[in-house]
């Protein structure tokens, strides 16, 4: 009877076990875990604010030449990036072309033109013809009178009407010889105008008179910047042929910046120089902000307003010779920075009750805790509250994440 009954107590203890075992089992594969979270923490450290934006490198004071008059232009000799003198460098030549005939009334017209200036002419020498004429008889008039008056034969009257008559015919024979030298000059302007129209063209052209050629020199010292039309051709007056500009000393960046952001730049802001192809940094100034904006639209189809904002080098030539005109580069202006602030990684910042917190670890617990942020360049955050220098913070907090979560911090090693 002893044995029976030591079975069925066996099988309780068993089944008593297992029962155990599995409401173990049943709670740990329930029970809350720790969270894995990257930690942070509040330092002080050196902060700044920048307003990025890409920028070009522009030569402040570019000079186009330009042809002045009409002519032919020789091909251009000089290279982009040569050295030239103002008022010395020869920097391209050209030959002026003879007036074109534009069309057979202009042709007409200047050849009726001289007609008329030759019939002119015919009609002032007859004048004078006749005013000569009429001075000989008026001369010879005047002899007899003076003659006739000292023997008392004719009155005084008659001999002041002789004087008269002939004063008059020498200032006819004046006012004749003048009407001459006027038509001559006509005429002379009038075959100036059929210059070009009845010339017979030269053998060889344009480029077999090299003493003809126009000289064109550096207006400035300085690099060729471009050759804007660099083959022979015919050009109009004031047609651009190339531009020089000083990049040693009148190099500058422009940045095209939002409106928004430019409101915020003053003249006197440091810059930062960046990704321009050297190292290290270059640094700059802002020299002014334009007062003017324009519409630009932005790759994604935005319309923008946008502004022109001049920086200024700082640094020596030295550190930045190998930029040029028209260079890209990245500016980084500087609006507000601090050697000292209390900083949080804007990374463990989030919106709660319409203000902003963070997640602070305390003895393996994450703690809500609400800030008062200041500056943010979006990296780091200026901590106005009181927070102690070295407090945990969590970063990239999940929705998921509650006040008094356990959390563990998350390990990265290899």
């Amino acid at each position: 009877m002893a044995q029976p009954k030591t079975r069925k107590s066996s099988r309780k203890w068993v089944t008593i076990a297992v029962v155990a075992m599995l409401t173990v089992g049943f709670v740990y594969a329930f029970w809350p875990r720790a969270t894995p979270v990257d930690i942070g923490t509040v330092a002080r450290s050196p902060m700044t604010l920048t307003i990025d934006e890409e920028a070009r490198t522009r030569v402040r004071d570019a000079y186009v030449v330009s042809a002045p008059i009409a002519g032919h232009l020789l091909r251009v000799e000089v290279d982009p990036g040569d050295a030239v003198v103002g008022g010395e460098t020869v920097i391209a030549r050209m030959l002026a072309n003879p007036p074109s005939a534009i069309d057979v009334r202009t042709r007409e017209q200047a050849r009726a033109g001289v007609d008329i200036a030759l019939a002119g002419l015919r009609v002032s020498r007859a004048d004078l013809n006749k005013a000569l004429a009429d001075q000989d008889l008026a001369n010879a008039d005047l002899a007899r009178a003076r003659t006739l008056a000292a023997t008392g034969t004719a009155s005084h009257a008659a001999l002041d009407q002789a004087e008269r008559l002939a004063r008059a015919a020498n200032a006819s024979v004046d006012t004749a010889k003048a009407a001459i030298s006027m038509r001559e000059a006509e005429l002379a302007n009038a075959r100036a105008r059929l210059i070009g129209f009845d010339q017979p063209p030269s053998g060889g052209g344009l480029a077999e008179a090299p003493d003809a050629t126009i000289p064109l020199s550096a207006p400035i010292s300085g690099r060729i910047l471009r050759i804007i039309q660099e083959s022979e051709t015919t050009v109009a007056p004031g047609q651009p042929i190339l531009e020089i500009g000083d990049i040693s000393n009148d190099l500058e960046v422009v940045a095209e910046l939002l409106s928004t952001d430019a409101v915020q730049v003053s003249p006197g802001d440091r810059v930062i120089i960046d990704n321009w192809g050297g190292q290290p940094p270059l640094n700059g100034i802002v020299e002014r902000i334009e007062p003017w904006g324009f519409t630009k639209f932005s790759a994604l189809g935005v319309e923008e307003q946008r502004v022109n904002t001049v920086i200024r080098f700082t640094d020596p030539l030295s550190a930045r010779s190998s930029l040029g005109h028209g260079y890209r580069v990245e500016a980084r202006i500087v609006v507000w920075e601090s050697d000292q602030a209390l900083i949080v990684p804007s990374s463990s910042l989030f919106r709660s009750n319409g203000g902003w917190a963070v997640f602070t670890v305390e003895s393996g617990r994450a703690r809500l805790t609400p800030v008062e942020i200041g500056h943010n360049n979006g990296l780091q955050a200026e901590l106005l509250s009181d927070l102690p220098e070295g407090t945990r913070l969590i970063l990239y907090p999940g929705p998921g994440l509650q006040e008094n979560a356990r959390v563990t911090q998350r390990y990265t090693g290899g």
